[in-house]
């Protein structure tokens, strides 16, 4: 059985570029915020922070900030520094989590791991996370300190449990989604939260805010774990099945092996035991997993939670960063990258 990139049910194409229309000047003031954050007048920090940050992500989570907080009507100027502290704790958790998945590209450049080695990565990304604390503390909000310190130390222990669960063929769908509602969506949560805190927002709003970050985090990993198998690696520029060959189990994994009488268990999992997978063996999963609907099955999941987030959005004003907002959930579930 062939299988193209994002064999889905149902697939369309969103363009960000639109949807940060309306935030494009603030997003340009993050990237010279994080310019000016980020400089040393150590050579090889300057190096290091310009390697990291030359090649931009989809910056989710500033503009998460700043829509958040435009949303509820926030006219000062703290989201942009905000904004910019949260791109420095993703980026420095993802030189960590690229160390511990052995990962050597991200983004289609090397990781930072794979160009100057482990020890030297991990003292990199310790110092990025106390450049954003450091700066963090010196703001006066107190609120968003704690609900930071908070974010961090449940990623830290999604990517623990995480760790602790490699290679567990009986791992549950629950506890998978524990596992990225710390790790993944704590962040998106806490980005959103952030902006109403900012705006002063209301508890019913803030509570509104903080359940569409989570869901909108949780649908996030999902089809991240989907495009994991089904993407094409020269758009995500890194190889897919990185996840299992690191012994990463995730939701289509998970389903496939839980399905009521599906023949092929022991197939799947002396299959997915291989290290390193080839191309036949990976066909092999991709077919089986195919066969139980798994693919589909996590689709499917992945749109319901974008589904909630269209339901607590519709109970915020209405505006045009609400429709940003709106962009961004169906952004997520349609990806390919």
């Amino acid at each position: 059985m062939e299988l193209k990139p994002r064999q889905l049910k149902e697939t369309k194409e969103l363009n960000l570029n639109a949807i940060y229309q309306d935030i494009e000047p603030e997003l340009e003031a993050v990237e010279n915020c994080l310019e000016s954050l980020t400089s040393s007048s150590h050579p090889f920090l300057a190096e290091i922070n310009s390697f990291l940050f030359r090649k931009k992500g989809k910056r989710l989570r500033p503009a998460l900030v700043i829509l958040s907080s435009r949303l509820f009507g926030y006219q000062g100027q703290d989201h942009i520094l905000m904004a910019s502290l949260v791109e420095c704790i993703h980026t420095a958790s993802l030189i960590h989590d690229d160390i511990v998945d052995n990962s050597r590209f991200r983004r289609g450049q090397p990781t930072l791991h794979a160009c100057w080695g482990t020890n030297l990565s991990v003292l990199l990304g310790d110092h990025l996370y106390i450049q954003a604390i450091n700066l963090l503390l010196q703001s006066n909000h107190d609120a968003i300190i704690r609900l930071l310190s908070r974010a961090v130390s449940q990623m830290i222990e999604g990517e623990i449990n995480e760790f602790l669960m490699s290679n567990n063929f009986d791992l549950s769908e629950e506890q998978y989604l524990e596992i990225i509602r710390k790790k993944t969506a704590s962040l998106f949560e806490a980005s959103c939260a952030i902006g109403g805190l900012l705006a002063g927002a209301g508890e019913e709003q803030l509570y509104l805010i903080n359940k569409f970050g989570s869901y909108l985090g949780l649908a996030f990993q999902i089809i991240d774990d989907l495009l994991d198998y089904l993407g094409d690696e020269n758009i995500l520029g890194k190889p897919t099945f990185s996840d299992l060959n690191e012994g990463r189990i995730t939701l289509p994994l998970i389903h496939s092996l839980n399905c009521n009488g599906h023949p092929y268990r022991e197939k799947i999992i002396e299959l997915a035991r291989i290290r390193p997978l080839g191309e036949k063996e990976k066909e092999e999963i991709l077919a089986l997993l195919a066969q139980s609907s798994s693919f589909d099955y996590s689709f499917e999941k992945a749109r319901e939670l974008v589904a909630k987030c269209h339901e607590v959005l519709a109970k915020l004003p209405f505006s045009g960063y609400r429709q940003s907002l709106e962009g961004l959930a169906d952004y997520i579930l349609y990806r390919n990258r």
